[in-house]
């Protein structure tokens, strides 16, 4: 039920990703959360932000890295 709260609450978010679809990858060993707008993501520019990595195409954000997922989020 706990992760049910927690999709449900990213719904507003979800609605206004970038892009209509949505890939996400999680790796457990890693900790780390991938979360890609468009397949291939072609980025050209990067900028990291805490434990978060934002990839871009020129202006378009085209996906996120997120670092220490679980971690950071206390999961």
């Amino acid at each position: 039920m706990m992760a049910e709260v927690g999709i449900i609450e990213s719904i507003p978010y979800l609605l206004q990703s970038p892009s209509k679809k949505i890939w996400i990858d999680y790796d457990d060993e890693a900790d780390v959360l991938y979360i890609s707008y468009y397949k291939p993501q072609k980025a050209n520019d990067s900028i990291m932000e805490d434990n978060i990595i934002y990839h871009y195409r020129d202006e378009k954000l085209v996906g996120i890295t997120v670092l220490r997922a679980k971690e950071s989020y206390h999961l």
